[in-house]
């Protein structure tokens, strides 16, 4: 990954932080990393664990940010949050898979949130 698109999507990451917040979120963790796979951020909204994906894009020419979390993906992200549920003890809590899609185009990110994008996915 070149060192443009490491930025690019840091920038998105923290622009929908900010865009989370606003709609209520509590952030508790950005970029949590595990062997398994990384989770961009995980935050409490409204009593539920929000496990979030941001996917950031200069262009939709080849489909929309949120297009891109495939199968594989989604996986990982399954993967990487059982094991913070299990690290932190919340394995009954109420969680769930959000994306939210960052179009960075000039005059400021357009972002859009998908809760409940994607179930937990084991294979």
């Amino acid at each position: 990954m070149t060192l443009e698109r490491k930025e690019r999507g840091r920038r998105g990451e923290e622009a929908a932080a900010s865009f989370l917040k606003k709609r209520g979120y509590q952030i508790l963790e950005m970029n949590y990393r595990t062997r398994r796979g990384e989770i961009d951020i995980i935050a409490l909204h409204k009593g539920v664990l929000a496990f979030v994906e941001v996917k950031t894009r200069t262009s939709a020419a080849f489909g929309s940010p949120k297009e891109a979390v495939g199968r594989e993906k989604r996986r990982r992200i399954s993967m990487a949050a059982l094991e913070y549920l299990s690290r932190t003890r919340q394995t009954r809590s109420r969680a769930r898979f959000d994306v939210v899609s960052v179009l960075d185009v000039e005059g400021g990110p357009e972002m859009e949130l998908i809760p409940n994008a994607f179930e937990l996915a084991y294979r």
